[in-house]
C-alpha cells in the first residue's frame, strides 16, 4: 500500500494510457522512498516538520555541551574530569545502549512505525534533565544538607547534580541518535539526501548563530533560564515532529533465529552482521576519525580562549561567525555531495582541515590569532559534517541502516571517550599548553585522509557513485 503525503493523487489517472492532448498539463513530479510517495507539496511538508524537530535537536547539540563546559569549570571540575563527563560518559552510553536500540528499532513494527516510538519515549527525559541542571544550585544545596558531615563540599554536591542531569540527558540523546537518522533514511528520497541535509544544517546554523551571538556570553550567569528554555523548546518541537511525520510500511523483519529473544543471541547477530566484512570496518574507521579529530579543539576551545584572556562574549561572536560561514556553505555543499558523492566531497574538506589545524598549532599564541584559526576550524569541521551528512546513508544497507549507524557510532564513541581524556590529561601535564589541541586534531585529520583514500579505492571497485550497492 502506498502512502501519499501532500496533494492527493489519483493513481488510476497516472496509469491512464490515452493519447495526451496538447493542452494537457505535464504530470506532477512524484518522489518515492519505500512505500511512501510524495508530491512536491508533500515533500515540502515532510521537510518542514523534520526541520521543526531539527531546530530543537541542533539547539540541544550546539548549546548544551558548551554551556556545560562552563558549568563544570564554574563548580571546580578539572580538564580531565570535564573531558570524562563531556566525551567519555556519552560515548560509553553509546557503546552500551546504542546497539540495543538500533537493533530493536530495525526489527520493530507498529502502527506508528519503527522509529517514531523510540523517538517519542526519550523526550520527557531530555526535558527533565534540563530542569534538573537549571535548578542544580538548589538541588546541590539539598544534597549538601542531606549528607551533613559526609558532604564533600557544596560546589561538589552541585557538580554531582549537574553530572547526573548531564548523564540522563546523554542517555536520552543516545536513544534518539540511534534512530533519528534511521527515520530520515526511511522517509527522505535517497537522491535528495545531500540537499536535504544542506537545508537541515542551514536551519540549525541559524538557531546556533542566534544562541551564540546573543546568549552564550550571558549563559554562565543565567544558566537556569538557558536550560529551562532549551528544555521547553525541545519538548514542544520534537513532540510536534513525532506527531506529524508518518512512516510508511516496511517488509517483515528477518525471521528470528532460535533463541533470538536472548540478549546474547541478538548481540551475536548484531556483531556478525556489522563487523564480519572488512569493507565496513574501513568505512567505520574513515568516517569516525574526523569526528574524533574535531574533539581536540572542540572540547577545550573555551578553556584555550580563557587561557588567552579572550572575552566570552567575543568567543560567542566567533562561534556565531563560524556558523554564519557554515550557513552560506551548507546548501552548496549538499548539492556538491549529491553530484559528486559525499565520500569525495568530505575527503577534500578533511584534507583542508588537516592543513589548517597544523598551522593553528604553530601560530595560535594570542587571542587574536587563535580566533582566526578557531573560526577556520569551525568552518571546515562544519563543512565536513555537511558534506558527509548523507555518507552513512549512501554507504550502509537500507534495510538495517540504524544497526550499521550504531556500529559507526561505536567506533566514534571508542575514539572520543579515549581521545578526549588523553588530550585533557596532556594539557594538565604540560601546565595547560592548549596548542596541543590543534596538534592532536591535525594528526588525526591527516590519518583520516589516508584512510579515506583507501575507502574510496574500495568504493570504486564496488561500482562507484552510479552503481554502488552496499555489500550484503
Amino acid at each position: 500500500m502506498e502512502v501519499v503525503l501532500g496533494l492527493s493523487v489519483d493513481l488510476s489517472l497516472m496509469s491512464h494510457t490515452s493519447s495526451p492532448s496538447k493542452s494537457a498539463k505535464p504530470a506532477a513530479t512524484v518522489f518515492t522512498v519505500g512505500t511512501l510517495t510524495y508530491t512536491a507539496l508533500g515533500l515540502a511538508t515532510l521537510t518542514f516538520w523534520l526541520l521543526w524537530g531539527d531546530v530543537a535537536w541542533s539547539l540541544r547539540d550546539r548549546s548544551v555541551p558548551s554551556v556545560m563546559q562552563l558549568l563544570f569549570q564554574k563548580f571546580g571540575a578539572s580538564n580531565f574530569v570535564s573531558s570524562l563527563l563531556i566525551s567519555t560518559l556519552p560515548y560509553a552510553m553509546i557503546l552500551l545502549i546504542g546497539p540495543i536500540i538500533s537493533y530493536r528499532s530495525d526489527r520493530h513494527r507498529s502502527r506508528w512505525g519503527r522509529r517514531i516510538p523510540f523517538l517519542a519515549i526519550h523526550i520527557p527525559f531530555v526535558v527533565l534533565s534540563m530542569v534538573a541542571v537549571a535548578f542544580s544550585p538548589q538541588l546541590g544545596e539539598l544534597l549538601h544538607q542531606g549528607l551533613g558531615q559526609y558532604s564533600p563540599s557544596l560546589s561538589t554536591c552541585t557538580l554531582i547534580v549537574i553530572g547526573m542531569g548531564w548523564g540522563v540527558f546523554e542517555l536520552a540523546t543516545v536513544v534518539a541518535n540511534a534512530v533519528f537518522y534511521g527515520l530520515i533514511n526511511d522517509v527522505v528520497p535517497s537522491s535528495l539526501l545531500g540537499r536535504f541535509y544542506g537545508v537541515f544544517r542551514a536551519i540549525s546554523l541559524i538557531a546556533s548563530i542566534l544562541f551564540n551571538y546573543y546568549i552564550f556570553g550571558k549563559a554562565e550567569q543565567h544558566f537556569p533560564l538557558v536550560f529551562l528554555g532549551i528544555g521547553l523548546v525541545y519538548g514542544l518541537s520534537f513532540t510536534m515532529m513525532c506527531l506529524k511525520v508518518k512512516e510508511g510500511d516496511y517488509p517483515p523483519p528477518p525471521q528470528p533465529k532460535e533463541g533470538a529473544g536472548n540478549f546474547f543471541v541478538a548481540a551475536r547477530t548484531y556483531f556478525h552482521e556489522c563487523f564480519s566484512k572488512p569493507y565496513y570496518l574501513w568505512v567505520f574507521t574513515s568516517i569516525a576519525l574526523p569526528w574524533i579529530a574535531f574533539i581536540g579543539v572542540n572540547h577545550f576551545s573555551v578553556y584555550f580562549a580563557k587561557s588567552l584572556a579572550m572575552d566570552m562574549g567575543f568567543y560567542g561572536k566567533c562561534l556565531a561567525l563560524t556558523y554564519g560561514c557554515s550557513l552560506v556553505l551548507s546548501y552548496p555543499l549538499g548539492m556538491l555531495a549529491d553530484k559528486f558523492h559525499p565520500l569525495r566531497t568530505s575527503l577534500v574538506v578533511i584534507s583542508l582541515y588537516a592543513l589548517v589545524t597544523a598551522a593553528g598549532a604553530i601560530f595560535s599564541t594570542s587571542s587574536e590569532i587563535f580566533s582566526v584559526f578557531f573560526i577556520l576550524h569551525g568552518v571546515l569541521s562544519g563543512a565536513w559534517f555537511t558534506s558527509s551528512a548523507s555518507l552513512p546513508l549512501r554507504m550502509f544497507p537500507k534495510e538495517n541502516f540504524s544497526q550499521f549507524y550504531s556500529a559507526l557510532n561505536m567506533f566514534i564513541g571508542l575514539g572520543i571517550m579515549t581521545f578526549g581524556p588523553i588530550v585533557g590529561h596532556l594539557i594538565d601535564f604540560t601546565q595547560k599548553f592548549y596548542r596541543l589541541t590543534f596538534i592532536a586534531s591535525s594528526t588525526l585529520a591527516f590519518l583520516a585522509v589516508i584512510l579515506g583514500l583507501v575507502v574510496h579505492a574500495k568504493f570504486i571497485k564496488l561500482g562507484g557513485p552510479k552503481e554502488y550497492v552496499p555489500p550484503a
